[in-house]
């Protein structure tokens, strides 16, 4: 509204909601700045740091699996 110079009213149209709406999303952004909407564009730290730790536990057990094979290939082929 502030940046774009249409009107609330054009705005929620273009949304697909009333102007209530949006001048309620409005104060809730005034009010709670970035952390207003948590959701995948503004994850709060303990969701973005879950989402790090879980890539990060997928990465390593995938690295174990590889070594676990190469310790087999490599046994095997000493024998």
């Amino acid at each position: 509204m502030e940046t774009s110079g249409k009107t609330a009213v054009q705005i929620a149209r273009e949304l697909g909601v009333s102007d209530s709406v949006l001048y309620h999303w409005r104060k809730i952004l005034a009010e709670k700045g970035a952390q207003a909407f948590p959701s995948k564009g503004h994850q709060t730290e303990a969701e973005e740091e879950l989402r790090r730790l879980r890539m990060e536990n997928e990465r390593l057990r995938m690295e174990r699996d590889i070594l676990k094979k190469a310790i087999a290939i490599f046994t095997q082929n000493q024998k």
